[in-house]
């Protein structure tokens, strides 16, 4: 009986003599890291989060929450956000959803979600336009497509094919930009006539 309270005794004095802080710094850190860093606009994102709600900004809170409820979401696929480009590309798509709520509000004569919808697509907009993501304009996306087309024609691509070959000589010129790949797919069949 004497021994085991020794023993309890000798563990006790033991735990009580390490610096509790060196215990907590034991259990914290990490050596190795096997996460990769977060786009450094998503970091952009959550510092506005904090600022927006403090100012209790509520629109701008909830496209933020709704954008990092997204990514989060994102993080648990096969998929997950990387880069800022795909952020931009997530963040169009939360856009494109309140675009097609505008409309249904619009239908069903509710003025007071238009304008709601309507106050988030712009604060969408805002951060794609400061997230420093190079967006390709029609113009721009239309000379480079022809461009393509030409270069798919002269290497003797057969007709039905030219779309694919046109996409795949394009990926390099778009890499790292905000493209709207289904509107570009679009684009190169009303060209090539298909």
């Amino acid at each position: 009986m004497s021994m085991l309270s020794a023993l309890r005794t000798s563990q006790h004095s033991c735990i009580s003599r390490t610096p509790f802080s060196s215990i907590l710094m034991q259990r914290a850190s990490r050596c190795y890291s096997t996460e990769d860093t977060p786009p450094p606009f998503l970091q952009k994102i959550k510092a506005d989060l904090k600022t927006a709600m403090r100012a209790k900004d509520t629109p701008r809170l909830s496209v933020l929450r709704a954008i990092l409820s997204a990514n989060l979401n994102a993080s648990k696929t096969a998929s997950p956000i990387q880069t800022d480009v795909q952020l931009v590309a997530l963040i169009r798509r939360i856009q494109k959803s309140a675009q097609d709520a505008v409309e249904d509000a619009k239908t069903a004569g509710r003025d007071d979600l238009v304008n709601k919808e309507m106050e988030q697509v712009r604060i969408m907009d805002e951060y794609i336009a400061g997230s420093g993501v190079q967006t390709l304009g029609e113009a721009e996306l239309k000379t480079l497509a022809q461009d393509a087309i030409e270069a798919s024609k002269a290497a003797g691509i057969a007709t039905k094919a030219i779309v694919g070959d046109v996409m795949k000589r394009l990926a390099g010129a778009l890499e790292g930009k905000d493209v709207d790949r289904k509107a570009l797919a679009a684009m190169i069949k009303e060209l090539v006539g298909q």
